[in-house]
């Protein structure tokens, strides 16, 4: 009896004092797969970080484009829309230099809707025309038109409608 008290008593000893002071130690394969983790959820937050300042930057940089405004009918450039586009194509190729430039075309409502997208997509395009000849790249533009389908004026005055003929320009990522 006093062997098996003994024994109890020893054994009891080693289950409680036994790897309570060890480390747990992780093999070189699950280190590297720690590290990795730890890189690639670093890799993601820079990502999203980045994101978040390119659509800041883009925002910023759209603010100082002005749009283009069209006479009734007519999608040639007059005196006043040169300097304008000449002052857009110099933030083109200096502060969106990172970007692609969209050219958005619109028209007032008068016309069938097939005619205005006709037209606001030959706006778009004299504009483009404009900004190559001022020197930005062709291939960072697009071009699309919108019709009368995107007033920025509704009432039904001359004012407004000549508010609605224009190229708008958007940058894209």
């Amino acid at each position: 009896m006093k062997s098996i008290i003994l024994s109890s008593a020893v054994v009891a000893l080693l289950v409680l004092t036994g790897c309570s002071s060890k480390e747990a130690s992780l093999s070189d394969a699950e280190k590297a797969a720690q590290e990795q983790a730890a890189q690639k959820e670093t890799v993601v937050v820079n990502a999203v970080d980045q994101e978040i300042v390119d659509s800041n930057t883009m925002t910023s940089v759209e603010k100082e484009f002005t749009a283009v405004y069209f006479d009734f009918d007519k999608f040639s450039i007059n005196a006043d829309n040169k300097s304008k586009i000449g002052t857009s194509a110099n933030i083109v190729n200096t502060s969106a230099k990172s970007f692609s430039v969209k050219l958005e075309g619109n028209c007032d409502e008068w016309g069938s809707d097939e005619y205005n997208f006709a037209l606001g997509l030959k706006r778009a395009n004299a504009v483009k025309k404009s900004l190559v000849a001022n020197g930005v790249d062709e291939s960072r533009i697009t071009m699309v038109s919108y019709g009368e389908s995107n007033p920025i004026c509704s009432d039904k005055t001359q004012a407004c409608w000549s508010k609605n003929r224009r190229v708008d320009f958007k940058l894209l990522p």
